[in-house]
């Protein structure tokens, strides 16, 4: 079976680094949620709608743990694509934007969904009994 996760990373860290990597989690898929919520509660046109869905999406999806590069490689791709085209301060988008970029780049972590579907198996294998 093709696991493209573990392809990606050889370990899902633990301990303190795991810890740090689950709070990145929490706190880039929280403030992308929040962001996508309150972005549609302003009744955006039809494009800016489908945009804020994806980010709401992207938060969840951090939130869980779940295709973590991926999500990450895209928050990145978005937050630096709404630096440049919205009006207003540029720096949530850019912290948000790091976020998504440092979590592409160092993985989900132990504490994930992506830990439970892709991470490494322990198998014991019995002795023969003669």
């Amino acid at each position: 079976m093709w696991d493209p996760l573990r392809r990606l990373f050889s370990t899902f860290p633990s301990g303190w680094p795991g810890a740090g990597l689950l709070l990145m989690r929490l706190v880039g898929g929280a403030g992308l949620l929040y962001r996508g919520i309150t972005g549609l509660w302003e009744s955006p046109p039809l494009g800016r709608t489908l945009l804020e869905l994806l980010v709401a999406g992207a938060g969840m999806l951090l939130l869980a743990g779940l295709w973590t590069p991926i999500v990450g490689s895209l928050v990145a791709l978005v937050e630096l694509w709404n630096c440049f085209s919205l009006a207003g301060d540029p720096w949530p988008h850019l912290l948000l934007g790091a976020l998504g970029a440092a979590l592409a780049m160092l993985g989900p972590g132990a504490w994930s969904a992506d830990a439970r579907l892709f991470g490494w198996r322990r198998i014991v294998i019995p002795d023969r009994e003669s």
